[in-house]
This record gives C-alpha cells, structure tokens and sequence, in this order.
C-alpha cells in the first residue's frame, strides 16, 4: 500500500514539475517571440531612417561639392583674367553656404526605449550605436557648431568686403555679373586667397569624414537586411 501511495505522489508531483517547466518555457517561448518582432520592427525603422539619412547626406554632399567649386571659381577670376565668369550670382551664394546635420533618429530612440540589448547581434548593436552616439553627433558638432565650419560667419565678411565692389546689378537689385579684372591690392588678394583655400580645405575635409559615414550607413543596412 506504502509503495503505491508513493507511487501516485511521485507520478503527481512529476505531472506538477512537467505542468510547471511546460508554462514557464511557454512563457520564455512567447517573450522571446514578442522581443524577436519587436526587434524586427525596430531594425525596419532604422533603415527606414537611414535610407532617409542617405537622401539628406547627398543633399550636403552636393551642397559642399558647390561651395568647393565657387572657391575655384572665385579663385581663377583672381589669378586668371581671362576666366569665365557667368553665373556669378550662384558661385556667390555658393562660397560660404553653410548646412545643417539632419538625423532620423526615430527608430534608434525606439531601441533605447526598448533597450539596446534587444538586439541580439552584438557587433550589429555595437555598430548601430556608435553610428548614432559618434558618427552623427560629430557631424552635427562640424556642420552647426565648429566654428572652422562656419563658413558664412568666420568668412563671408571679409570676402563681401572685397567682391560687393565688383558686383553688377539689373535695376531690379539682382546680381548680373562682375566687373573685372578686379584689380586688387597685394593685401586684398591675399586676404582673399588664404580664406578660399580655408573654406575649401574645411570642406574638403568634412567632405571626406561625410563619405566615410555614407559607406557605414550602408554597411549597417546592408547588415541589417541580411540579419532579418
């Protein structure tokens, strides 16, 4: 009798323990699964944001490659006399254009919010955060704060001061050319020189430093469409 009673009581806390192990594996089975579609949901976002940080990178890319030209430009009507000079009004608004750093950072606060270990690729995470935390918090410092890259208030008083003499304007006030050759003292050239070669040595290297976050946006799209 003894032996029987012993027998249901280990079938029943069996039954107990299997009952138990069953709901709490269910439970890991359904958190795992609600975490696994809210990281694909997530990651989505993010490469929708990138994708939409790729159209506005090529936006400054252009906007900077401009500024670059209007240093030649500006450039060859001082040392060559015989240069073209159409377009001025353009290559004049152009020199010391500036830009701001835009970021679609929705699907990344997303991830915060949710937490960051969600994301069960260490190295893809790793790549994510030092996308959004560096790459683009640097940029944001180049573009609207340092002031090497202003270009507009570090230079464009000094080279109005020299090309507003020369500009020629239609009665209605809009710039229609130049007057040349400019004619200018050794103190004015120099000054003019050294700020083109300023502007576009800056841009040259915030040019470089945008291509290199160009490929990484890429990269972690890439990485991220071939993950999910």
């Amino acid at each position: 009798m003894e032996k029987l009673n012993w027998r249901k009581y280990a079938f029943d806390f069996l039954s107990i323990f299997i009952a138990v192990i069953s709901a709490f594996a269910l439970n890991n089975w359904n958190d795992n699964r609600k975490d696994n579609i809210a990281e694909a949901k997530i990651l989505k976002e993010i490469v929708n944001g990138l994708n939409k940080d790729i159209e506005d990178t090529f936006i400054n890319i252009k906007g900077h490659q401009a500024g670059m030209k209007a240093c030649s430009y500006w450039r060859a009507l001082i040392c060559n006399p015989e240069a073209k000079h159409d377009s001025v009004g353009q290559y004049y608004l152009n020199l010391t254009r500036d830009f701001v750093s835009i970021q679609n950072s929705s699907g990344y606060e997303s991830l915060k919010s949710k937490g960051l270990e969600i994301i069960d690729d260490d190295s893809l995470r790793f790549e994510i955060i030092s996308l959004y935390e560096y790459d683009f918090h640097t940029l944001k410092k180049l573009e609207e704060e340092y002031d090497e890259m202003q270009f507009n208030s570090s230079h464009f008083k000094e080279l109005n001061s020299i090309i507003s003499k020369k500009l020629l304007f239609d009665e209605d006030g809009n710039i229609i050319g130049i007057d040349l050759p400019m004619l200018l003292s050794h103190e004015e050239e120099n000054k003019f020189l050294s700020n083109l070669w300023k502007i576009q040595t800056n841009r040259y290297f915030i040019l470089a430093f945008y291509n290199d976050i160009e490929k990484r946006i890429e990269k972690i799209i890439a990485r991220i469409e071939e993950y999910h």
